[in-house]
């Protein structure tokens, strides 16, 4: 069993049990520690964004609108991810897809430039880095039939995706093998109350993404909606993105022969329904792929809200013995590992990882929060 340098397993309370709490807890118990995991609502009923999310993970497509140190996480991330889902899926009796044959980027005639200027910013951004290259229609044709109409494409190699419902699942499932105490419906708060109020604790890990809000004044959330569909008249193996002056849309494959389809992002806090505008975009972009798409049936369509701070940057806040972790942005699959690694070891052993300076911020002593839940 691992030791802490406190000599004895840790007594950890993560709240919130989206990707992050879930990924950090699992974490933390193989490593020999005593994890209770605490979320809001129900575990039957995940509303978090992690949920919604398309789960790409994709450094190389999100260099050219993102800050350097986004990409940076991510490529450490995309190493961490095939490890970790090796280890997951050793326990388990179907195991998580993982899909890392790259992405794959293109565009209609008319919008040709746009992908000629995505393809000049990766080659700005990432300079000797850049392993992007083209594909001419019959190149295309080899790694996606459906797609051989397009005269050209962007491929992007290493890019990722990963089946999170499945994924989500199977943590939680795993986070109660290991040992970890896991309990939903009950919010958690962070007030000045008395820390024993939710347990003996070494330290409290507050993942709650936008439920954290309150207590960073900062945070917004940016409104995300999508849309699931289901055909078998059209095979992807490769995450898609097309690239339009206006959206730039992306179609994720997912088991079953269904695929997740978004582009929008807007400044809102809005959690409602998906908006009428959004599903005919959405809809009438996916049709132009490949105009086989017109025969899939709609399954469900989903919002919700990428908690994210003013420049778009992760950010670990301690608190003495609380921790967060926020403001994954729209990068939550593609930033998550390296994060919670990163404050795995930290909590471990005390060590700080290559990144923990750039995301590390402190709060005085005066300013320290303690925890106390919601009576149910």
């Amino acid at each position: 069993m691992t030791r802490s340098t406190f000599g004895r397993p840790l007594e950890i309370a993560i709240v919130g049990a989206g990707l992050l709490g879930r990924l950090l807890a699992w974490r933390l118990l193989r490593q020999g520690h005593r994890v209770s995991l605490f979320e809001a609502g129900s575990f039957d009923q995940p509303r978090s964004a992690a949920h919604t999310a398309a789960a790409m993970i994709s450094p190389l497509s999100e260099v050219v609108s993102s800050e350097p140190l986004v990409y940076h996480l991510g490529m450490a991330s995309l190493a961490l991810w095939p490890q970790w889902l090796s280890e997951l899926n050793s326990d388990l009796p179907s195991p998580v897809q993982y899909g890392n044959s790259g992405s794959i980027v293109v565009a209609h005639a008319q919008d040709a430039a746009e992908l000629q200027q995505f393809k000049y910013d990766l080659q700005t951004r990432l300079q000797h880095d850049d392993n992007s290259r083209w594909l001419d229609q019959r190149e295309l044709a080899d790694y996606e039939p459906d797609l051989a109409h397009f005269p050209q494409a962007l491929y992007l190699p290493g890019e990722a995706h990963v089946d999170n419902r499945h994924l989500l699942g199977c943590l939680l499932n795993q986070i109660g093998k290991l040992g970890g105490h896991c309990v939903d419906n009950t919010p958690v708060i962070f007030t000045n109350g008395e820390l024993d109020l939710l347990g003996n604790f070494n330290y409290v890990v507050d993942c709650r993404g936008m439920g954290s809000k309150e207590n960073h004044p900062g945070l917004r959330g940016v409104r995300g909606e999508v849309m699931w569909v289901e055909t078998g008249e059209v095979r992807l193996q490769h995450a898609v993105r097309l690239m339009h002056p206006r959206y730039k849309l992306y179609v994720v494959p997912k088991p079953q022969q269904r695929f997740i389809i978004g582009a929008t992002e807007i400044e809102s806090e809005d959690r409602s329904p998906i908006s009428l505008q959004s599903t005919l975009e959405l809809a009438s972009a996916l049709y132009t792929i490949n105009p086989a798409l017109a025969e899939a049936r709609v399954i469900e369509t989903d919002t919700n809200l990428r908690p994210a701070y003013a420049d778009n940057l992760p950010r670990i806040t301690v608190n003495g013995s609380c921790i967060s972790i926020n403001g994954l942005y729209r990068h939550g699959y593609l930033l998550a590992p390296v994060m919670v690694d990163h404050l795995a070891q930290f909590l471990d052993q005390g060590s700080r990882g290559h990144f923990w300076n750039n995301l590390v911020h402190h709060h005085s002593e005066a300013d320290r929060a303690s925890v106390a839940p919601i009576s149910r």
